[in-house]
């Protein structure tokens, strides 16, 4: 996910622009193979920005010496290390110890002088217990189980895990670290993890708000929308080597989750204009036209390597003999982290299949339904919020904004003959029909006809033809098993939330049934895995009741924020009939 490690395409008011794309790094020269994909991060001199400016965290020898070296086996820990000195000195005592070395130090050497110049990741983080943590928030009343109830105030407790608070230092040398300075503490996804994400937080403020911490919400919520007044969107994690991509952008709901929870209409008419601010920031930069139509595709575009997965991206590139090809595989690479689903089958184009590997990845090139539903979503909550502010004029804008995207979700992404909303490949022109829990996310969002009384009967089949009710630990994220982390066999918490939700808003009893069903049983697989090892997983197994995830670029994370938050969203909704039941999946 990207999380991981951790990569835009802009439509012009008048044109789609094919570009040649300087490389920042190398002098390389990226020439873009395919007409729907344009520059959209050109500085003044037509060259290609690096993911941050930075010498050390982004771009530059240093960076490119550490990594290679593989002194540290997830190269995320270089890149969250504090310096000791200033980035000028550290470049000076670099460059001499390397001249010292023959430019060829050991593996053994450059740690010693990594540790000695840089301290250990965690740095930038001060012990921090939220204020306002409740230890019996009133939910937990709602849950008639009493293994779950207890269950859900373990979850509760977990909050002590995973909130971090910046030391004063980083706002004061903040060339010092790769963390991005904001104001209030957050609470983080857990494990490698140590700094915000972006759309791992909506699940982690759904969580948040049960627990009646709204201080703690509201604070995250800010940092978020000073970031959009800093960047003009919120970057992929909190770190500024995420600083050149985004995540789904759910800043929107979370606020609209926040002011539903507290009834604070006036955070929701001071947050708004920074709202429109940051859905203008994607409808600048994300959008293709499509049959006549404008919908969005990931790809916000910088140059080389993700810093935070150096060596893997490199050493993954060795494929491509061309520098121009090696350029553009890093862009594919981010566009995918920049989804969230970093990596999966659901971005390999080839031969118009979805066959192949990392090497094939195409995001750039997909249309990617839960983008544009979650645009329709921002759209929506914008417009209400100018209602609230009695900016009628602004208001109108938005809800006719937001019924275009819906109208194009309509006429591009859904297909009638699979009953789903399926992802558009932008190269071969045609849907993408492979099972993704988002080709349903626009029942989650909204962004369908809820007039429309043949569409739950369409849902149905569509899930039955598929077969996404026989596994026992969830609805996989696909049916392909590559070993990729977004692939067969791993389930993951957002995805589980966003099908409960998305079938229980339909008007149909038949999909609310299907509904608790599959909530009934994300419940119990999270409660038996948490019981069996005291831990919450980022992702499961599909396979198994209480079985965690792995493959991907690393091992499985432990925490977890989004999982917590989105088990004790569905315990809240179905609290008054779940139970923890066997461990045989019913």
């Amino acid at each position: 996910m990207s999380r991981v490690a951790p990569v835009r395409r802009a439509l012009t008011c008048t044109a789609l622009v094919l570009g040649t794309l300087l490389h920042v790094l190398h002098g390389a020269v990226v020439i873009e193979k395919y007409p729907h994909i344009v520059d959209n991060r050109l500085d003044a001199t037509g060259n290609l920005l690096p993911s941050c400016p930075s010498e050390i965290y982004c771009q530059g020898q240093l960076l490119h010496t550490v990594q290679m070296k593989e002194i540290y086996t997830d190269s995320k820990t270089f890149v969250d290390m504090k310096m000791k000195g200033k980035p000028k000195e550290t470049l000076e005592a670099f460059n001499a110890f390397m001249a010292e070395k023959n430019n060829d130090p050991s593996r053994e050497e450059l740690k010693a002088w990594v540790e000695s110049n840089f301290e250990k990741p965690g740095a930038e983080f001060e012990d921090w217990i939220p204020d306002d943590w409740v230890a019996s928030p009133a939910f937990l009343k709602h849950i008639k189980d009493a293994d779950l109830r207890e269950f859900a105030s373990k979850l509760n407790q977990i909050w002590h895990e995973l909130g971090r608070k910046m030391i004063a230092d980083v706002a004061i040398n903040s060339d010092q670290y790769s963390i991005i300075p904001v104001d209030h503490p957050v609470i983080v996804p857990g494990g490698r993890f140590r700094e915000f994400y972006y759309w791992d937080s909506y699940w982690i403020v759904k969580g948040l708000l049960l627990s009646e911490m709204k201080k703690t919400t509201r604070g995250m919520l800010e940092n978020f929308l000073s970031i959009v007044q800093r960047y003009g969107f919120i970057p992929n994690g909190g770190r500024i080597y995420y600083s050149m991509r985004s995540q789904p952008p759910l800043l929107c709901a979370m606020v609209k989750a926040y002011v539903d929870a507290t009834n604070d209409t006036k955070f929701a008419q001071d947050s708004v204009d920074t709202l429109e601010r940051e859905f203008q920031f994607f409808m600048n930069n994300y959008l293709v036209e499509v049959n006549g139509h404008h919908l969005a595709a990931y790809g916000y575009k910088s140059s080389g390597p993700r810093p935070e997965s150096y060596r893997e991206d490199i050493l993954t590139a060795e494929v491509f003999e061309k520098e121009e090809d090696k350029q553009a595989f890093y862009l594919e690479l981010k566009a995918a982290a920049e989804s969230g689903m970093d990596f999966s089958s659901r971005w390999f184009i080839k031969d118009g299949t979805n066959a192949g590997n990392l090497t094939d990845l195409k995001c750039r090139s997909i249309i990617a339904v839960e983008l544009n539903a979650i645009l329709y979503w921002n759209a929506a909550i914008i417009s209400e919020f100018y209602k609230l502010k009695n900016d009628l004029r602004k208001a109108q804008q938005y809800e006719a904004k937001a019924d275009e995207i819906k109208k194009a979700i309509e006429a591009v992404l859904w297909s009638e003959a699979e009953g789903a909303w399926l992802d558009y490949d932008l190269i071969n022109k045609k849907h993408r029909n492979y099972f993704v829990p988002t080709n349903l996310s626009p029942l989650w969002t909204g962004s369908y006809d809820k007039q429309d009384t043949t569409l739950p009967k369409k849902i149905i089949k569509y899930i039955e033809k598929n077969e996404l009710d026989k596994y026992p630990g969830g609805v996989p994220n696909t049916i392909a098993n590559t070993h990729e982390q977004w692939d067969f066999p791993n389930v993951w918490p957002p995805m589980q939330h966003m099908l409960v939700m998305g079938l229980d808003g339909l008007n149909s009893q038949e999909a609310k049934d299907l509904a608790y069903k599959w909530a009934q049983r994300w419940v119990r697989t999270n409660y038996i895995a948490y019981n069996e090892t005291s831990n919450m997983y980022e992702k499961y197994d599909a396979q198994s009741l209480g079985g965690h995830g792995g493959g991907g670029e690393y091992e499985v994370q432990k925490g977890f924020g989004w999982s917590n938050g989105a088990v004790m969203d569905l315990m809240d909704k179905y609290g008054d009939r779940l139970t923890t039941g066997s461990a045989k999946y019913d």
